[in-house]
């Protein structure tokens, strides 16, 4: 039985596919590769996307020893021993680590030393953005790069070779039917493709569905990747098109999406487009995202429903996103105000705001600074209010 993924894994830069901006001979990854200049490095993006591959064309570009682990079941003496293995050596070793979000801190606190004095080469890869989940100082010494679905017309190249490769026999509508529902997934492709060719080499639309009936991804994978429809149902709740959003709900759950991966997107809308104008939108999300990882689909599609139906209308306000963002990029230009020594710990000076009705005018700034525009909408328009006044009359 033939290994199609093993059999059909890159093993240049050239051979990657689907990522060409990690892979293309101006791509600044292959560029410092190339110049062995490559530093510690996170990878992230979908499952079958091409990260272990691309770990392992790094190695063999960089001339290293590749050593592969999985941060679930990595030994803190597994890495100790490879340290004191190249600890006078004139090469280092590359270490690369899966499921890297799941780091623990006493692992990324070995890492650490090593990073600092580049002993080793650490490369990390995750389906969730690692950096989260990382501590500031690994974050400080890493790169981040990102992995995208593979395209449909990138599946095609792929299955093509591996049917030249396999000497398979397939007709354009099942061909079409392997890459749509695999969701940008080249392993889940290959995977089926491999079962399937050893029921028989000439391999008809009928014996996928057979081998993987609910893999059609008509909501995932027609226009490329999920997060097209991810982006149409925000935008449709954000617009309140309470119709087109529960459509878009659809496509994603028909498509294979995870419910998790739905409700996450909701709670960040809840804050980011509905925000004070119906606080109580964040807490009916949050418990959206408990409820569906607790029970899951069918059902949860009935609860994830009335979330999004409740998100259309209700009021809209970006107050606080605007806010955050604003603020954050003050504070990146470089712009440390101090703080005024009325509000530090155990100060003088400092007019307790309950002993004055609740609100008493006192600096908490060394400068007067302006984020926050409250909108007269929803809820939001009684908070408003309530600021005005209460500064207005005291």
């Amino acid at each position: 039985m033939s290994d199609f993924t093993n059999l059909l894994r890159p093993a240049t830069f050239d051979d990657v596919v689907g990522q060409e901006h990690l892979s293309a001979q101006n791509a600044p990854l292959r560029v410092l590769c190339e110049k062995f200049a490559l530093g510690h490095s996170f990878f992230y993006g979908p499952a079958g996307t091409g990260k272990t591959s691309i770990a392992r064309i790094v190695a063999k570009t960089m001339e290293l020893p590749f050593y592969e682990f999985n941060a679930t079941s990595l030994k803190i003496e597994q890495l100790r021993k490879i340290f004191e293995q190249y600890k006078n050596a004139l090469q280092k070793p590359l270490i690369f680590i899966d499921e890297a979000h799941r780091l623990a801190k006493n692992q990324q606190e070995v890492l650490l030393p090593v990073m600092e004095n580049n002993g080793v080469l650490i490369i990390g890869a995750s389906t969730e953005n690692p950096f989260f989940s990382l501590t500031s100082a690994i974050r400080s010494r890493s790169m981040l790069f990102e992995l995208k679905h593979i395209t449909n017309a990138s599946l095609t190249t792929l299955l093509t070779k591996a049917l030249v490769l396999e000497t398979l026999e397939m007709d354009e509508e099942t061909k079409n039917y392997l890459v749509m529902s695999s969701g940008g997934d080249a392993r889940a492709m290959l995977k089926l493709l491999e079962f399937a060719s050893n029921v028989n080499k000439t391999i008809s639309i009928n014996l996928l569905k057979s081998l993987r009936p609910n893999a059609l991804q008509a909501g995932s994978s027609e226009a490329g990747v999920h997060y097209d429809l991810a982006s149409a149902l925000i935008k449709s709740i954000r617009g309140s098109d309470e119709n087109a959003a529960i459509y878009y709900l659809a496509r994603l759950i028909e498509g294979g999406e995870s419910a998790d991966f739905i409700a996450r997107r909701l709670v960040i809308l809840a804050s980011e487009d509905v925000g004070n104008a119906n606080p109580q939108a964040l807490t009916l999300t949050t418990s959206t995202l408990t409820s569906v990882s607790k029970i899951g689909f069918p059902e949860a599609r009935i609860i994830l429903a009335q979330a999004v139906i409740y998100l259309c209308a209700s009021p809209k306000s970006n107050s606080a996103y605007l806010a955050i963002n604003a603020a954050l990029e003050y504070v990146k230009n470089g712009n440390s105000l101090e703080i005024p020594s009325a509000i530090k710990p155990n100060a003088q000076g400092y007019l307790y705001p309950h002993d004055y009705g609740g609100y008493v005018k006192q600096n908490y700034l060394s400068k007067p600074l302006k984020f926050v525009e409250l909108k007269s909408i929803g809820y939001e328009k009684k908070m408003k209010e309530w600021i005005q006044n209460v500064k207005n009359i005291r």
